[in-house]
């Protein structure tokens, strides 16, 4: 089996533009995704897409692989299938999103446990237990609950479940890592979007509306996403305090 890791990236971010290059502890935000997936020895190759020069000169600049994609994606695992399409020797890809320079080994290793262990899930996902610092309410923290043999069985930015008689929240804290059979991936960029999808605006509900199979895997914490130069900035204290 092989498992080929692809890194989605663009400069036209709207909440951040050119945030793949923005500099955190003096590596572009890109190197670092680029570096956690190297770590991870579940995979056989990792490869950057985009539709930029000059994140293409960026990633050659510090040894990585990159591959340029068309401009007209309008989301990152459309992008990543694109790679996966030139890919036909890899049996699962996954999709290590850009806004995650701190995702650890672990994790990526937890993402594709399922498919090394051989099985055949059509996708995974991450989650892990909802922090005391999180606000259940808060639609910027999804949540996912899972059916008894660990598949997802509904994402939402709302409070799920709704615990009628008290007692502890069941859902979890979904992480926006993903890895698909090559099969499913091809065939989820393809499918149309969905209205559960639209309402939630999570695109990970047009699979689970059109029957896609996704198994939920666990990891023990999140790790901050950086999506806004808010969020760099507490990444860049983050690392003034562990040095």
């Amino acid at each position: 089996m092989r498992i080929l890791a692809v890194v989605p990236v663009r400069m036209t971010a709207v909440r951040f533009p050119g945030k793949p290059l923005a500099l955190l502890d003096g590596r572009p935000i890109v190197e670092w995704v680029y570096r956690a997936a190297e770590a991870c020895e579940s995979f056989d190759e990792v490869v950057v897409a985009t539709d930029s020069d000059e994140i293409v000169a960026c990633v050659r600049g510090f040894g990585g692989a990159v591959e340029l994609t068309r401009d007209d994606h309008e989301t990152g695992s459309d992008r990543v299938a694109e790679v996966a399409e030139r890919h036909a020797g890899a049996d699962v890809v996954v999709n290590v999103q850009g806004d995650q320079p701190f995702a650890t080994a672990a994790m990526l290793d937890a993402l594709v446990a399922p498919y090394v262990a051989g099985e055949s899930p059509d996708m995974t996902t991450l989650a892990c237990p909802l922090g005391e610092t999180h606000d259940v309410g808060d639609p910027n923290v999804v949540k996912v609950v899972r059916g008894i043999g660990g598949d997802a069985l509904y994402f939402s930015r709302s409070p799920i479940p709704y615990v009628r008689d008290g007692g502890p929240v069941p859902a979890l804290h979904h992480i926006g890592l993903y890895a698909f059979t090559r099969d499913t991936l091809l065939r989820f960029r393809e499918l149309a979007p969905t209205p559960l999808e639209r309402l939630e605006r999570l695109e990970q509900l047009r699979a689970l509306e059109h029957g896609v199979r996704i198994r939920v895997c666990l990891t023990d914490r999140n790790v901050l996403e950086i999506n806004t130069p808010e969020d760099l900035e507490q990444a860049r204290r983050l690392l003034d305090r562990r040095a």
